[in-house]
């Protein structure tokens, strides 16, 4: 087997960003990526097999790592007793929403090209996973604090899905609106207010009991 040339995987990445970001997965080029990189769309293939594996491998490691992070935080919360869930939800909720956000800003590249540059790719709807797991632990805290709903059981977790989706979309339109990171960080703090808010009206109708926490 011929020995790789040092640096050219590194370039490949480099122009394979640039070029997914600028004209979207679909339309991309592994030849213009190749040209600019100084080297053969061969050298591509031996590498990353074909465009969907050079795609991957800019963004899966970033992705992996902040879906291992997001299960971690929530499993770490749910240990915590009832009474510690009820009264730290809200304050948790917003430390761990603020890392989150550190982390896709500091991989702001990757988060762009799976939000604008995915479609057609096993990634285009990286948002639905989020959304899952976002509604598999709400339904846990729900159970562990006891609080009661108006809302009827068959739709709430439809509604669940439809407000968490509206949360997470949200919080990536800070990226899409090109905000610096301490703007999305005032943003993200009233989104999480406007939710919380929204959430206890529909969910948690007695106040004392359940909304006093979030």
């Amino acid at each position: 087997m011929a020995k790789q040339i040092e640096g050219v995987s590194e370039r490949i990445l480099q122009y394979a960003a640039e070029e997914f970001l600028e004209k979207g997965y679909t339309d991309a080029s592994l030849r213009s990526i190749a040209a600019a990189a100084g080297t053969s769309t061969n050298s591509i293939y031996v590498r990353f097999k074909d465009k969907e594996g050079l795609f991957s491998a800019i963004v899966e490691p970033v992705l992996t790592q902040m879906m291992e992070t997001f299960i971690r935080v929530h499993e770490t919360f749910h240990r915590f007793d009832a009474e510690t869930q009820r009264r730290e939800m809200g304050r948790y909720t917003e430390g761990e929403m603020g890392r989150m956000l550190d982390y896709i800003y500091d991989h702001l590249d990757a988060f762009r090209l799976l939000l604008d540059a995915s479609y057609g790719t096993r990634f285009q709807n990286f948002v639905d996973e989020l959304v899952r797991i976002e509604v598999r632990y709400t339904f846990k805290y729900m159970e562990a604090v006891g609080c009661p709903t108006e809302v009827d059981p068959s739709m709430t977790e439809n509604l669940l899905h439809i407000v968490s989706t509206s949360y997470f979309e949200g919080m990536f339109e800070v990226i899409r609106h090109g905000m610096s990171r301490e703007e999305a960080e005032k943003y993200m703090i009233l989104l999480g207010e406007y939710n919380r808010a929204g959430f206890s009206a529909v969910f948690y109708p007695d106040a004392a009991q359940c909304a006093k926490g979030l």
